[in-house]
């Protein structure tokens, strides 16, 4: 037989990301103001098609592939010509044009501009190889620059990092992980020396030390942590510092480039990653490179936090774009395959759609997690937050990141085996989503070190009060009759409530941080949940079942039970006991097994 003859398999059709996506644009048209989605919605709609038409061909083109470093030029000198693919830099000017990072900066919108530009992310986020990575620190970087930059620095880079024109924008990088410590910034050996003068964008300094991961290694400029105090002050003796990678900086896009040189950074390999081989990540020496310090001395933890908090954003929503990918793929695939000899499609076999509904399921929750955080951010960025909401902007961010990046990766699976030997082809992307997914339970902090930051963030018990009062607020403003309707489903959820009150109350147990924060993410996308279930209602959506069933699931099968449990054994167990025991567990009970 030809394989031209007998069975043909059909291909799924790749339709429209933004029509067909399930939740958000019933979100949008909840948080947005009217006048801003009949203006934004159209755009949506545009990308949507082009995100699986023109977007996803480059994507899956010849035209991208990983990074190449050429040190020396054949006359032996050092020359670190990082070399990327087209698509790569393609794929940049994309976002760029899209308005990536500069819808925010822009801010026609107000605070209802973050919520525009991030629901683009999550539409390109799974075509287009993790290029957020520069265009997230991008967006960092402005912000620290309009919040604690200088004059010279705002009006000449921020315009830049947060231009629509790819021939004039930068990107930038955060090179904060060192050899001593990777989310421990206070082992850092980099040293800043002053020179003794003032550049225009201000103090000089001349930096020293080995940066290990620095992502995006081709961008324009970086920002910096660099010790100005003693080793003994730890993270209190470190500033923050801009970076040019190449002199004369910045150069005027009006005129011809002149010829640049390395600032004195020195790119020594690039990293063999498991996943986002696109991304240029390398490990480098900075040996008397010119910075410019940003905010005061001794303020670099503070100073860069911004950018930390930006990026975890962006990788939440990274997390869950990917995840959108995937599922939009199994969706169609139930579409066109057949089982029982040609007689029955997939969508019509009920065990089949079960498991695609559970994955639906975490999508939405997902969604309205995230993007209930990117709303704070929004009003933050404004102006226009409360205390309460900056706290828990603060409180919500850590979380958001980690509870994304722990489940999108696992559905991100399922949607890969609903379409069985088919999705476990390279062709249909699975591969390299779930490759690119893993690093987000890694970048900007693993789901330990989030935990920790958690813990900080609720030190203040204000914080924890602030955070039930907003959630009890929401429960208590459904109508009556849909309290009674949803009675266990609520007291479960109050359950919740007191148990992360209880938890955060001082002394907090040593162990339960991190199974609080997993409680702590199933408790806020229920509310959110819950949140757009009223509305839905109060508005006579036509989804209002539908979205009150979809409440009610997530809050009996999401999980949120299991992590109540999860939290009470870690609060009430012997500690001390389980520390001990879990230290044998992995490393054996005898002094001999513990070398």
């Amino acid at each position: 037989m030809h394989i031209e003859e007998g069975f043909q398999p059909v291909p799924f059709s790749n339709e429209n990301a933004y029509l067909t996506d399930p939740v958000l644009p019933s979100l949008l048209k909840r948080i947005l103001p009217r006048n801003v989605l009949q203006e934004v919605e159209p755009d949506l709609e545009r990308l949507g098609l082009e995100v699986v038409t023109t977007i996803r061909k480059l994507s899956d083109s010849h035209k991208v592939y990983p990074p190449k470093l050429v040190q020396y030029d054949q006359w032996g000198r050092r020359i670190d010509d990082l070399q990327t693919s087209e698509g790569w830099r393609e794929l940049k000017a994309i976002a760029q044009r899209e308005g990536l990072p500069g819808i925010f900066y822009e801010r026609k919108y107000g605070a209802a501009s973050r919520i525009y530009g991030f629901a683009k992310q999550l539409l390109l986020a799974g075509d287009t190889h993790v290029i957020f990575c520069p265009i997230s620190m991008a967006d960092g970087s402005a912000r620290v620059i309009e919040l604690y930059g200088s004059p010279a620095m705002r009006r000449d880079i921020l315009p830049r990092l947060t231009s629509r024109d790819p021939n004039v924008a930068f990107t930038s990088g955060q090179w904060m992980t060192e050899r001593p410590g990777g989310s421990d910034v206070s082992m850092t050996e980099t040293t800043a020396t002053s020179v003794g003068q003032n550049h225009e964008y201000g103090p000089q300094y001349s930096l020293n030390g080995v940066k290990w991961f620095s992502s995006a290694t081709d961008c324009e400029l970086t920002v910096a942590l660099a010790r100005t105090g003693t080793v003994q002050e730890g993270s209190r003796g470190l500033s923050l510092f801009l970076i040019p990678l190449r002199l004369p900086f910045p150069t005027d896009p009006s005129k011809p480039l002149p010829v640049q040189k390395m600032n004195q950074v020195f790119v020594h390999r690039l990293k063999n990653k498991i996943g986002t081989q696109i991304v240029p990540t390398a490990e480098l020496t900075l040996e008397g490179s010119e910075a410019y310090l940003i905010g005061q001395l001794g303020k670099g933890v503070k100073s860069i936090s911004p950018v930390l908090n930006i990026t975890r954003l962006w990788s939440a929503i990274g997390s869950v774009g990917n995840l959108r990918k995937g599922l939009s793929i199994a969706t169609s695939y139930a579409h066109v395959r057949s089982i029982k000899s040609g007689t029955q499609l997939l969508k019509d076999t009920s065990t089949h759609v079960e498991q695609l509904a559970s994955i639906n399921l975490l999508y939405r929750a997902l969604v309205h997690l995230v993007f209930g955080v990117v709303c704070l951010l929004g009003k933050v960025e404004c102006g226009t937050a409360t205390k309460e909401e900056e706290a828990r902007l603060r409180m919500l961010t850590p979380v958001a990141k980690a509870y994304a990046a722990e489940k999108a990766c696992t559905a991100t699976e399922e949607s890969m085996a609903a379409l069985g030997g088919a999705g476990y082809m390279e062709e249909n992307g699975f591969g390299r989503l779930i490759r690119d997914g893993l690093v987000e339970k890694i970048w900007e902090g693993t789901i330990v070190v989030l935990a920790h930051d958690l813990v900080r963030a609720v030190q203040d018990q204000s914080t924890v009060t602030a955070f039930v009062s907003w959630a009890n607020s929401i429960i208590d403003s459904g109508p009556t009759q849909m309290q009674t309707t949803l009675s266990f489903h609520i007291s479960l959820l109050r359950l919740a409530l007191q148990e992360i009150s209880t938890c955060y109350t001082p002394p907090i147990q040593p162990l339960v941080a991190r199974p609080t924060l997993f409680l702590v993410g199933a408790v806020t996308a229920s509310i959110s949940l819950l949140e757009h279930a009223i509305w839905s209602s109060q508005s006579s959506e036509p989804s209002s079942k539908l979205d009150l069933e979809i409440f009610s699931r997530w809050v009996s099968e999401g999980g949120l039970g299991e992590s109540i449990d999860a939290v009470k054994r870690a609060r009430t167990m012997d500690s001390a006991t389980r520390i001990t025991s879990n230290s044998e567990i992995v490393f054996g009970s005898s002094p001999r097994s513990r070398l």
